[in-house]
């Protein structure tokens, strides 16, 4: 049975950081982001319209909070509560105030069993006045968030039944990129076959390939780890960098993406597991590429 709900969009990450003001200053005047607010133990950062696309923690362990996306529609949401709580999921409703601290409709948490993260879902949220200004990088959107788990399997069947995630393309035994259905987007989510469960990377897609260049010569100088790139993806067809954040986390920039349009879009496609399907341009990833990052618990 397919599930019977829709989504609209990846809407957030939240993530664990151990030094919040270091990470604020990192992701708001080298990434790029909006600070739309900030305490002592949060901070909320947006590439958008949203309230924030992006929520970091002061945590004792960096990693992965959960992963949040925006419904089609509060039908939507009713309906993935149902199903997921049909299918064994527990899933739990955020009271009133914990909305309002997020600034989102009705909203939902619910644990993926196998790779262990705790995915949000919601109505929807507060749109700002003022539109995201771009300042040292133009990004677009939020584009994907990636993670490694040991029970691939289990999770990529999951995601597929369970969470109406359709996958675009993947490694055999080893890597899925999945879209959130019916959203176009090559992938919104993905996941490849670790040791260990943990967070491969985060991704902002920009606007223009000079951002690319540009992001590069700014993170060398600002003593940033570059772990990748630039290269070109043969699955998305996008151009990609990737370095670190103050925790080791990796973070992607990447222009283009291929579009599935739902309804009359192409099969998935079985890669080869070879360097290049990584990089057509022949590029090899650093050490700690995809490395650094646990999965939390989910909750504030």
């Amino acid at each position: 049975m397919k599930p019977p709900f829709n989504y609209r969009k990846l809407a957030y990450a939240a993530l664990d950081v151990t030094d919040l003001d270091a990470s604020v200053r990192f992701y708001r005047d080298l990434v790029g982001l909006d600070l739309v607010q900030q305490d002592e133990t949060v901070a909320f950062l947006r590439c958008s319209r949203d309230h924030h696309n992006l929520v970091l923690y002061r945590g004792a362990v960096p990693g992965l909070r959960r992963a949040a996306y925006e419904m089609a529609g509060a039908a939507d949401l009713e309906a993935a509560f149902e199903f997921h709580a049909a299918r064994g999921l527990a899933p739990r409703w955020l009271d009133e105030a914990a909305c309002r601290v997020l600034n989102q409709g009705r909203t939902f948490r619910v644990r993926e069993p196998a790779s262990g993260l705790t995915f949000e879902l919601f109505d929807r949220m507060t749109q700002l006045a003022l539109p995201y200004r771009h300042t040292v990088t133009k990004i677009a959107r939020l584009g994907h968030i990636v993670v490694g788990t040991p029970d691939y399997d289990a999770a990529r069947a999951r995601l597929m039944d369970d969470f109406n995630f359709a996958v675009s393309d993947f490694v055999e035994g080893r890597f899925s990129w999945m879209r959130c259905y019916p959203n176009p987007l090559h992938h919104t989510f993905a996941m490849g076959l670790s040791e260990r469960r943990h967070l491969h990377h985060v991704n902002f897609m920009v606007t223009d390939v000079d951002d690319i260049g540009e992001a590069m010569n700014r993170m060398k100088k600002a003593g940033v780890e570059i772990v990748f790139g630039p290269g070109r993806h043969l699955p998305s067809t996008s151009i990609f960098l990737y370095f670190l954040d103050p925790d080791g986390m990796t973070i992607e920039f990447s222009f283009g993406m291929e579009e599935i349009p739902a309804g009359n879009g192409r099969l998935p496609r079985m890669l080869e597991m070879h360097p290049n399907t990584m990089d057509i341009w022949g590029s090899s990833p650093a050490p700690r590429f995809g490395k650094g990052g646990a999965i939390g618990d989910g909750d504030d």
